[in-house]
């Protein structure tokens, strides 16, 4: 393991009093919670501009931005608001955040070095469907950001995986809303608990970054109320955020950013939202070649009138604009003071304001065994013939084939990256829990992919710090080797890796399918070593989904270990010793083809060479709910994940008899194997369908056992709201549960259901009136069930 040593710092306590404000006469009021009111009343119109917008984006070169070049109290720092000395405002800062804190390891003129964990991306935190263990995850890195001396973490991201080529999917949680505000929710509490922020994102629909600055995306009211916003609901009315960014891209004609109906009806009024809305960097622009240039304005009196509170990173042009349009009355007074008030409101809550003597120094140790933790329970196994695994032969050394088994991926690139002190490879994970290794192939995988990661370092280096990642090619084993090691090793392990980022979508060739070098050595090591009675276990080191079916009958266990952050290689040796009994779960589908998706003919908008725009033709089937309503057979169905033993489930519950308010479900699980080992129990809804037409069944709640020993069982309770029932009627802009018959059933997967029970219901509900939202701007037509 190579790791680069950190050092310890005295308390950065100079840097807490550059904001004092100076002594200004007894007539000036300070900042504090019972004085925002005066301190508005005190502040000049350039000042109340300059707090709406950030304080800049260093080395920004009008092309693309330089994320990371702030260079002040948090160097590295993605930016801060504006400090106001004589009225006692301090700057507060704010960082990247999804998989963990992202700062400059490394200072001018200090040998300190200031890293943070690399905890495991959003699909693999999201797989462990453990809300307990994100808070404790959440808490972790919440922590750091206090100890490096930030406001605002920004994060988590939990945009629907509405497409498998996303090339963000990795930060993001699921194709489920369900899953991804409760996931969200856990993490947001979690951070906060340190009392510091958090900064939800991407506000609403950011589900491409090709043309993510401009494309334009007709959406139904109902699919954006059921699918792309019900995860930020959740997520707000359990967490409460301090603050949300809103997203890139326009709906239904109009910039996310500029939406009232999103940012004031929907989020403040209908969820009770108290925070800051904050934009996305440059978020308003058509593109980073039309920031800040002359005749460019990204129409801030909208933004700040929608809702949007802080414009980020912040441009002088902005702020001109803002207060030209101050005095000519397009912004009024009372407008500027609201979005400032709550800016206000956000700085008295910050450590910074409060003086909080960061440390530096935050307890990454510990820190290192969460993630080792979380990334081994996000770990979903996908095959496991004759019980392959768990693997306990310690003797024979194992034959490691493909390149990421010797550069395993941490995790993801752009906004979602982190500065971690080390990365546990795949070998050494295994060398850590006793295994043996073939150092025939060590010896010629090593420096192929050293020259391999050298040449792909120097390739993003010049390409800037958006650059997309590129898959290492395989290197060419010959056969005659290949054979060799299947009689001299017990086992074989492939890793397959993917990498992705910010900037950039995936491609269906060499990315979600596999290329030929990789179905080249997928098939010569298996025929060699199945020859032998040998068997081959592949190692999925990815971020997000890639076709599976037409290999993994070649193969006798699958792994998905994600992209675990950095202690991966051990979380994948605690998994494949039995150290750990799996129990991760898949959060999105894994089809047979990229084809069978339903936004696949539609995906990244018209025209194909250049998208400006794109309609949400499947509407409220997104994944699962497209697949299984439409009998469409994946190759690894929602929900899905193997474990080392098996349980029943029994005795399912569920008190609906008045659904007036909150009603309780139940079910009890058994472990009736051998293993101790963690269940999941998936609670799926289906209802009656004549007011409009309906998923077969959605997710409507979940539930995770404790390690439950051989024998043992626990009785999981589940609540449920008369929401739940609901669906959204867009003629009535409200939630109803029909009069009919209603069927709980509770699975271990979509597909493979335990338990069932049915209950009636005799009158109508209507579980929410709304606004009116998103009218649309050009005609949809949208998929239907029959």
């Amino acid at each position: 393991m190579k790791f680069k040593k950190f050092k310890m710092k005295p308390l950065a306590l100079l840097s807490l009093a550059l904001w004092q404000p100076t002594l200004m006469a007894q007539n000036v009021p300070q900042l504090g919670v019972d004085s925002i009111e005066n301190v508005i009343a005190a502040m000049t119109a350039e000042e109340k501009v300059s707090l709406v917008t950030g304080t800049g984006m260093p080395g920004f070169d009008g092309l693309k931005p330089v994320v990371g070049a702030i260079q002040g109290r948090v160097p590295g720092a993605a930016g801060g608001t504006f400090a106001i000395t004589r009225l006692g405002i301090p700057e507060i800062i704010v960082a990247d955040g999804p998989a963990g804190v992202r700062i400059s390891p490394t200072r001018d003129n200090d040998k300190a070095t200031y890293y943070a964990t690399a905890f495991p991306v959003g699909t693999a935190l999201a797989s462990t469907w453990n809300t307990q263990l994100l808070e404790q995850v959440g808490k972790a890195m919440g922590s750091e950001a206090k100890e490096y001396g930030l406001d605002v973490l920004l994060g988590p991201a939990l945009n629907i995986h509405r497409n498998p080529l996303c090339g963000r999917n990795f930060e993001y949680y699921s194709e489920d809303p369900l899953i991804s505000g409760k996931t969200a929710a856990a993490m947001v509490n979690g951070i906060q608990s340190n009392h510091v922020g958090t900064s939800i994102k991407h506000f609403v629909a950011n589900n491409q970054e090709t043309n993510r600055l401009s494309i334009n995306e007709t959406i139904s009211e109902r699919a954006m109320r059921e699918i792309y916003l019900k995860g930020f609901e959740i997520t707000v009315k359990e967490s409460q955020p301090w603050t949300v960014m809103s997203s890139y891209n326009l709906i239904n004609g109009t910039y996310t950013s500029a939406r009232k109906d999103l940012l004031s009806d929907i989020l403040r009024d209908e969820w009770g939202f108290k925070g800051v809305v904050m934009t996305d960097w440059f978020g308003g622009y058509t593109g980073f070649n039309q920031i800040g240039s002359e005749g460019s304005s990204n129409n801030e009196v909208a933004q700040l009138t929608a809702g949007n509170d802080l414009l980020m990173p912040g441009l002088d042009a902005q702020k001109a604009s803002i207060l030209a349009s101050l005095k000519n009355g397009r912004l009024t007074e009372a407008q500027i003071n609201t979005n400032v008030r709550r800016l206000l409101e956000l700085i008295v809550k910050s450590p910074y304001f409060h003086q909080y003597s960061y440390s530096d120094t935050p307890d990454l140790q510990a820190h290192a065994q969460i993630t080792r933790q979380a990334a081994a329970e996000g770990m979903v196994l996908l095959k496991n013939e004759k019980h392959v695994l768990p693997y306990s032969n310690k003797t024979q050394p194992i034959s490691v084939f493909g390149v990421n088994g010797y550069n395993f991926i941490s995790g993801g690139t752009g906004s979602g990256d982190v500065n971690e002190a080390y990365t546990v490879s795949l070998l050494e994970g295994l060398t850590n829990a006793g295994y043996k290794i073939d150092s025939d192939l060590e010896a010629l995988y090593t420096p192929f992919t050293q020259q391999a990661k050298h040449v792909e370092q120097a390739r993003r280096e010049k390409a800037g710090f958006l650059s997309t990642p590129q898959r290492f090619v395989e290197m060419d084993l010959s056969s005659a080797l290949i054979a060799e090691k299947a009689k001299s090793s017990d086992i074989a392990l492939i890793t397959i890796g993917r990498n992705a980022g910010e900037n950039a979508d995936r491609q269906v060739a060499d990315d979600f399918n596999l290329a030929n070098d990789e179905i080249k050595l997928l098939d010569q090591v298996s025929k060699a070593f199945h020859a032998q009675n040998k068997k081959v276990v592949v190692i999925l080191n990815i971020g997000g989904v890639i076709e599976t079916a037409s290999w993994k009958d070649k193969v006798d266990a699958i792994l998905l270990a994600w992209q675990p952050g950095q202690e991966g290689g051990n979380s994948v040796a605690d998994i494949l010793s039995g150290k750990v009994n799996p129990s991760g779960k898949l959060t999105m589908t894994f089809p047979v083809n990229y084809s069978d998706t339903p936004s696949a003919k539609n995906w990244l908008g018209t025209p194909k060479d250049d998208p400006k725009q794109v309609s949400y033709e499947e509407g409220i089937y997104v994944g699962y709910r497209y697949f299984n309503s439409f009998n469409v057979k994946p190759s690894y169905e929602f929900g899905y994940g193997l474990s080392y033993s098996d349980f029943d489930f029994t005795d399912l519950q569920v008190n609906a008899t008045q659904v007036v308010g909150q009603f309780n479900t139940s079910v009890t699980i058994k472990n009736i194997g051998k293993v101790a080992g963690k269940q999941v129990a998936e609670l799926y809804l289906s209802a009656p369908a004549k007011m409009i037409d309906k998923p077969t069944a959605e997710l409507k709640a979940f539930a995770k056992t404790k390690i439950l020993q051989p024998g043992e069982s626990q009785t999981l309770t589940m609540p449920l709201q008369p929401k739940d029932l609901a669906s959204f009627i867009p003629s009535r802009s409200a939630w109803i549960a029909e009069v009919g018959t209603y069927n709980v059933a509770i699975g271990t997967s979509s597909l493979d259901i335990k338990q069932n029970v049915k209950f009636d219901l005799s009158h109508e509900v209507i579980a929410e009136k709304v606004h009116k939202t998103f009218a649309r701007d050009k005609p949809l037509v949208e998929l239907k069930a029959k």
